[in-house]
């Protein structure tokens, strides 16, 4: 593992994970939502994101973590493993829930000023616990796809289904 890809449905910890990698492999992070969102939750243009991660991917070492497939062609063209998160649905929810009221209760900044708020969570089309809750199968099917594609043979998939799998991995690691 050299350059990772770490993917899996919201909440899964997929950053967690990658900062953890990024550690164990003495790589740089990309978080892709930390340069996606910018001030005031708007999206990032996709020429300037592509080039963003365009530039990170082009090192030796790197972990990049998100799901976006505005730039999942640059990102799995040059990584070597994929990494998917892929824990049962009611493991997602409970974390995600537990994190996003964190988040809203003590105020804490994401990325360029950008906050989880309580109007978030009740909007069904700003709600990231209904769209996790509804798109976790969806999800599922496209990384089993992907890993399934022959157009991505070279790459390694590393499919985790567990809290203890996530542990194995990492302390697997040098």
């Amino acid at each position: 593992m050299r350059r990772v890809s770490v993917v899996g449905i919201s909440g899964s910890g997929k950053s967690s994970l990658a900062a953890a990698l990024a550690g164990r492999l003495g790589a740089p992070w990309l978080e892709l939502d930390s340069i996606f969102h910018m001030p005031g939750w708007t999206p990032r243009p996709v020429e300037g994101f592509r080039a963003e991660v365009d530039r990170f991917t082009s090192g030796e070492r790197w972990v990049v973590d998100g799901n976006y497939s505005a730039v999942r062609d640059l990102v799995w063209a040059r990584a070597d493993t994929v990494v998917w998160l892929d824990l049962p649905r009611h493991l997602v929810m409970r974390q995600l829930l537990s994190r996003t009221l964190h988040r809203m209760a003590t105020g804490m900044e994401l990325w360029n000023g950008n906050k989880e708020s309580f109007r978030f969570l009740l909007d069904k089309d700003e709600s990231i616990i209904r769209y996790a809750w509804t798109k976790h199968a969806t999800m599922r099917d496209r990384y089993q796809r992907a890993a399934a594609d022959p157009a991505n043979a070279r790459l390694t998939f590393v499919r985790l289904t567990s809290r203890d799998a996530v542990t194995r991995l990492t302390r697997s690691l040098p």
